[in-house]
């Protein structure tokens, strides 16, 4: 079987019961293996087998439904997206201010004599009434047409055996406006005229239809806003730039940059596209890719990336990315591939919402009638029992639950410069009780660099670095370039040395020239120097290399004409922030493990700085999937962070797989969150953000489950068996729309998630 999948913009949905009978009925179609559609974002995501189903048959499944799908082929226009949105909402803002003015005008008129409010004897009930009643009834006419979308979209659903929310208001509303006609054509005969102008239920289907168009037009306001962060990325890139070729400067569009053209950034502008800095020296703001404020100085080969911020210098850059292929157009990518996925947690909602409009439909049906042939109830107050428990019952809240608090969360996390790459990964992370940190480039720099040097003979520290970055000036050993970079450092003049030799695994021997005067070097580790028989080995230099040594460090011996002449120690220094984050990690009850191929006399030297009590040293890299497997047997949930090729296979086989984002391609594929600055606090940030997203969750699943656990029982009038009182359909159509702005409201809470509090 060859499983391929597709996106598809899923229009029509209103409620997590739409979304729900897609999944089901799509996902039960021989030859499609999964469906899952998101009701937040209107997405579906579909894998299937092309020998067994088409696209074609899958589309005519969901237009069968009553839904379309529209496969998404090439990547949309996120600005013509952002446009759309807008429009719409300025649609139904449109629609609700008449529909709210004309519901509040039937109201007033219908409700006039219960307040105290006297009403003219031309519309009132007890002298007029068939116009107070015909009134009534021209005005709810046009609020129908402002909120025929409930009829439109409802009623065929019903008829097609797939309920949704719009069903629910437009039994409601359509009871309510038919027994009400009713009793209007019975006054415009005769028959008790006055009692049935006191039984209209106009107010009550006017009110209802403007009250939940309000809570739709809140609601997808809302949901607008919680996708900010992805509008703000989008927002960074600039529309033009400054190409510079053989007629000078022109401002292009950055669609038409190509690779290798030179363009140039003047201070304050936006950096169009990914490239390298050819000429020129600035701070730039890179705040949006890594979360960190500080500005970063970049110089004459340096990395540019597009969106970030030139402060105060102007640079030619070489572009190498353009278009979809830029850091920025990846992050958006995977923001909005995460934002479209669903966590487990949501599968509960789910099954819920599938079948939740049917069951409130017969609920209501049994209040009603039960008050009427068992509660000896009047006809008008069965039918308002029935109209509040089809109105107070919300699905929509259930179904934004899960997937809202996620499109916030995860675009929380890239503007913190942390990657959440599947809502699913999301919820699981949260959980983690034990993290493993690869040793080189994640605990440390990366880079090793010159950290002590103990000059003897009366050398100095200067000539020691120009006598050791000589002699190494030709090796290719992974120390000579911190060796040589030390030396620049100190503006040291590196000379060349006349003859070179190197002792693999010991050490080199060269001769140089420096002010005139020939040197011969011998320079390495202490066994090459006393095979070569060098004096001044003594007891107290080797105490020091040893005190050296149970720092982490590798201490190199440089000998000059047979003589002793100093130490070098090198060490890939820790990050600054790895202690602080080892705290921060233990403060939040997870255990620590540093996973390294180092010797155990490096490893724990280094896991001592960091304050890391459990070490594994001496693993070979394709021995690090084998512990991250034996901690998982042990029961822990485990979050690997590493940032090389050897750390690709444990990244994919742990619980999380964290990636640096400044490691290479292949670890940031492998890993489930990518960390975009390299910097290790989000570590700490990516598991914060998760569990204060998965906590968000809960409190919105517990709200939108209580809603309708405690209001459809009031609705269905538990509380007037025991003298207490019904609920008015109305306060149901209101509280039912605010439920679900309820929910997306406390989901753009996490907008303003702050992992240091």
């Amino acid at each position: 079987m060859t499983i391929e999948n597709f996106e598809a913009n899923i229009k029509g949905m209103h409620c997590a019961a739409c979304s729900s009978r897609i999944e089901r009925v799509v996902g039960n179609l021989e030859g499609v293996t999964h469906c899952s559609v998101n009701l937040a974002t209107e997405k579906a995501k579909i894998d299937y087998d092309p020998l067994t189903i088409t696209i074609t048959a899958i589309e005519e499944a969901v237009a069968g439904l009553g839904f379309s799908a529209e496969v998404v082929t090439v990547e949309s226009d996120d600005a013509g997206n952002v446009q759309e949105a807008f429009d719409k909402l300025q649609a139904m803002k449109n629609r609700l201010l008449p529909a709210f003015i004309l519901a509040l005008l039937i109201l007033c008129l219908s409700m006039a004599n219960m307040v105290g409010v006297t009403l003219p004897e031309i519309v009132h009930p007890d002298y007029s009434p068939f116009t107070h009643a015909a009134i009534q009834f021209l005005l709810l006419l046009p609020v129908f047409y402002f909120g025929k979308n409930f009829y439109l979209n409802g009623i065929p659903a019903l008829l097609r055996g797939g309920p949704n929310m719009d069903s629910l208001i437009a039994i409601g509303t359509g009871a309510a406006f038919v027994y009400s006609t009713w009793n209007l054509v019975e006054i415009s005969l005769g028959i008790d005229p006055i009692a049935r102008a006191h039984d209209l239920y106009f107010e009550s289907a006017a009110m209802l239809i403007a009250l939940v168009s309000l809570g739709k037009y809140l609601e997808a306001r809302s949901k607008a806003r919680t996708t900010d962060a992805i509008r703000q990325l989008l927002q960074l890139a600039p529309e033009t730039a400054t190409l510079i070729d053989e007629n000078g400067q022109r401002l292009v569009s950055v669609a038409e940059i190509q690779v290798n053209d030179r363009i140039l950034i003047r201070p304050g502008e936006r950096i169009p596209v990914d490239g390298t800095i050819i000429d020129g020296e600035s701070a730039v703001d890179e705040s949006m890719l890594t979360g960190e404020s500080m500005p970063v100085m970049k110089r004459n080969g340096d990395d540019l990336f597009g969106g970030t911020l030139n402060k105060n210098g102007a640079l030619t850059m070489k572009a190498l990315k353009v278009g979809r292929d830029t850091m920025l157009a990846r992050i958006v990518r995977l923001v909005q591939d995460a934002q479209g996925t669903k966590a487990p947690i949501a599968s509960l909602a789910d099954r819920i919402s599938l079948y939740f409009v049917p069951t409130v439909i017969v609920i209501a049906s049994l209040a009603g009638l039960s008050w009427f042939f068992f509660g000896d109830a009047e006809f008008s107050f069965s039918l308002r029992i029935f109209i509040a428990v089809l109105v107070i019952a919300c699905p929509c809240a259930m179904g934004l639950a899960t997937p809202t608090s996620i499109m916030v969360g995860t675009g929380r996390g890239a503007q913190l410069g942390v990657l959440v790459k599947s809502g699913e990964v999301l919820e699981l992370a949260q959980k983690v009780s034990c993290v493993v940190f690869d040793k080189t480039g994640t605990l440390t720099l990366g880079s090793p660099e010159v950290t002590d040097i103990h000059p003897l003979a009366g050398y100095d520290d200067t000539m020691l670095l120009n006598f050791a970055a000589g002699a190494e000036s030709h090796s290719e050993h992974p120390l000579a370039e911190a060796i040589i970079t030390a030396a620049a450092k100190r503006g040291c003049v590196i000379p060349e040395p006349q003859s070179f030799s190197a002792t693999p695994g010991r050490g080199i021997a060269s001769s140089i020239q420096l002010d005139g005067k020939g040197y011969d070097l011998l320079f390495g580790n202490i066994e090459f120097l006393r095979e070569n028989k060098i004096d001044g080995l003594t007891d107290k230099v080797q105490k020091e290399a040893s005190e050296l040594s149970d720092q982490g460090k590798t201490v190199l011996y440089l000998a000059v004409d047979k003589t002793l002449a100093g130490l070098l120690a090198i060490a890939d220094p820790l990050k600054a922030e790895a202690k602080k984050t080892i705290q921060d990690l233990e403060a939040m009850k997870i255990k620590v493990v540093m996973l390294t191929g180092d010797n155990k006399k490096t490893a724990n030297a280094v896991a001592q700085q960091a304050g890391i009590k459990q070490v594994v040293a001496g693993v070979l890299p394709d021995n690090k999937e084998e512990e991250v497997v034996r901690l998982q047997q042990e029961g822990e949930i485990v979050a690997m962070i590493g940032d090389g090729i050897n750390d690709a296979p444990a990244l994919a086989r742990a619980d999380v797989g964290i990636a640096m984002g400044t490691g290479i391609d292949v670890a940031v594929e492998s890993a489930d969150i990518v960390l975009m600055n390299g910097h290790l606090a989000g570590v700490g940030r990516a598991i914060g953000l998760s569990r204060a997203t998965m906590r968000n969750i809960r409190q919105n699943l517990f709200w939108a489950f209580a809603y309708n656990v405690v209001g459809i029982p009031v609705a269905a009038g538990l509380l007037a068996i025991f003298g207490g009182p019904t609920l008015n359909p109305m306060i149901g159509g209101a509280a039912m729309a605010l439920s679900s702005v309820s929910v997306v409201s406390n989901a753009l809470r996490l907008r303003w998630y702050n992992p240091d509090e």
